[in-house]
């Protein structure tokens, strides 16, 4: 951006034009110091940035709308509490633009949904969230009360002994943890070259594996899960058919002889084999291939 340009961005440009008699830049071209978040200063609105102070529920499309979420809205004074003013935003949600109004309450400390939402109402159990339960409005008021105090007073006392262990612990720890920065900042720095070492190793190993992705280290229970899983293989599938069927075979000697008459058979034929390839060797004789067929045939064309 030139000099020229960030000049008039900022609104420090002044034209040749200008006279210092007519007032300020923002009266000499009509608009206010304020631009466009004024455009409704008349009707006593200004636009701001409003960030949502608790969870609601959208009225138009009942979407959540978290808390932080910023809007722009349209801020405007509506009544006071004594001298403090009570400020009214309206904007729109950016879900289903449906128009949401939040009041500020001063006698509470706290903001109101006027229309277009719903707060979401969430508890949390004092024991779980490790806090401390705040006196509501009555008994805030019975406070003021010397004798309400005086009964009261035996019971914050016990209340107080036996959370003054806690706190003392609490706070021994955040001493310890928080008392030599240097000695903390270095052990964690040798956490993270540790770490840094130890992810390295990790992708070395997994790219001699072949794989893509870095592979955790082995626990226990990865072992025991290991241990557990069984593969299926032919041979316990073929053990287990010879099984069944020597289980299902008969006992008797019928059997016996079948299956001794059928293993003489196969010896007998593999003698025959075995005889007669003995003879061909001795009598010079082998089997033919298809490269001395080839050339027989070769020589028998020539001849003839």
């Amino acid at each position: 951006m030139s000099s020229l340009a960030a000049a008039r961005a900022d609104n420090f440009y002044y034209p040749p034009e200008w006279d210092p008699k007519k007032g300020g830049l923002n009266k000499f071209h009509g608009q206010h110091a304020l631009r466009e978040r004024a455009r409704k200063i008349d009707q006593g609105i200004l636009i701001i940035r409003f960030e949502m102070p608790f969870n609601i529920w959208c009225g138009g499309c009942n979407s959540m709308i978290a808390k932080g979420v910023r809007f722009n809205a349209e801020k405007k004074q509506v009544g006071n509490y004594y001298s403090t003013k009570i400020w009214n935003f309206t904007m729109k949600s950016a879900c289903c633009q449906h128009e949401i109004v939040i009041q500020t309450d001063p006698k509470n400390t706290e903001y109101l949904v006027i229309s277009g939402a719903q707060k979401k109402v969430e508890d949390f159990d004092t024991e779980d969230a490790e806090t401390m339960a705040l006196p509501v409005d009555e008994e805030r008021s019975k406070l003021a009360d010397p004798f309400y105090r005086l009964e009261h007073q035996e019971e914050d006392l016990k209340k107080k002994k036996e959370a003054e262990p806690l706190l003392v612990r609490l706070q021994r720890v955040s001493d310890a943890r928080h008392l030599d920065d240097y000695a903390i900042n270095k052990s964690l720095r040798a956490k993270l070259r540790s770490q840094k070492k130890r992810v390295a190793e990790e992708e070395v190993a997994a790219r001699k594996m072949g794989l893509g992705i870095r592979l955790l280290p082995e626990t226990k229970e990865d072992v025991a899960a290991a241990k557990r899983v069984k593969f299926s293989s032919n041979f316990n599938k073929n053990r287990d058919e010879k099984r069944a069927l020597i289980k299902s075979a008969s006992i008797f000697s019928d059997s016996s002889a079948s299956s001794s008459s059928r293993r003489l058979e196969l010896e007998a034929k593999r003698r025959k084999i075995n005889a007669a390839s003995a003879s061909k060797l001795l009598t010079g004789g082998f089997k033919p291939s298809s490269w001395s067929n080839v050339s027989g045939s070769s020589a028998r064309k020539n001849r003839s």
